[in-house]
């Protein structure tokens, strides 16, 4: 039985992996580490897979964005300049990317991520409200993080939305909820960016992306919902979950085995 061409068994691999991404990325960020590995191990080719995973996850965040808004989780004097921020770092990421072999970078982070893990570990929970910090430094920072990080997006890209939500709440010092709320607006820009660029290109299967939305969609919908009911209580475990899928992600690129 075929999907629009597509085996049905490729069809329910990839849906039920872009629900769990879709979920996880709403509470934490780094879905891309399950969506689009699920995509290759369906028989996508790698440009397929990750114009395919951009239309999935295009649809998907907005769910989770629009849930934050209504809910007022969005601080638009800082999420405008930092869309416009990470579209450019993400512009000058990829020209880096092009230049320079991406193995260097793979190398820091493996140093950078038990770092991260040992901060979360030493923290009990991310911040429930905003803390003590001038306005000014605050925009700063997230303007900041948000060029920086929309580059690591363009050179590199597994995690970033973790990136930014740790920046937003450990050095911004924005309440969890805002900082998600922030993080998606971010994330929601650069994958859209993305997106129209496979879709020119023609590297993008229309309606296996459609379907797999739903779940997306689906898995952001529910996300978001326990993350601002919750707060730091599941956000903080499922990004040491992220970051530990990171680093695994990284050792088997290091060693050739992804």
């Amino acid at each position: 039985m075929d999907f629009f061409g597509i085996p049905i068994w490729v069809v329910l691999l990839v849906c039920f992996g872009v629900f769990c991404a879709s979920f996880m990325d709403a509470i934490g960020g780094g879905g891309g580490i399950i969506s689009l590995p699920t995509y290759l191990l369906a028989g996508l080719p790698m440009h397929f897979a990750l114009g395919t995973n951009k239309l999935s996850s295009c649809i998907g965040t907005v769910a989770s964005t629009v849930r934050y808004v209504k809910n007022g989780y969005v601080d638009w004097f800082l999420g405008i300049p930092s869309i416009v921020l990470a579209l450019v770092g993400a512009h000058l990421g990829t020209r880096l990317h092009l230049a320079m072999d991406e193995q260097y970078l793979k190398l820091v982070l493996l140093f950078v991520l038990p770092v991260i893990a040992v901060i979360l570990l030493k923290k009990k929970d991310l911040p429930e409200e905003q803390g003590p910090l001038n306005k000014w430094l605050r925009r700063g920072i997230v303007w900041g993080a948000s060029l920086i990080f929309g580059a690591y997006d363009g050179f590199y890209g597994p995690g970033t939305g973790t990136f930014l939500l740790l920046s937003f709440c450990y050095l911004a010092k924005m309440d969890v909820r805002t900082a998600s709320g922030n993080v998606k607006l971010v994330n929601l820009a650069s994958n859209v960016g993305a997106l129209f660029t496979s879709l020119a290109a023609g590297k993008v299967l229309i309606p296996l992306g459609l379907i797999s939305a739903v779940f997306a969609t689906a898995g952001q919908y529910i996300g978001a919902g326990l993350a601002l009911k919750n707060g730091s209580k599941i956000v903080r475990p499922v990004i040491l979950v992220v970051i530990l899928l990171l680093a695994g992600k990284v050792l088997l690129e290091l060693f050739g085995i992804a």
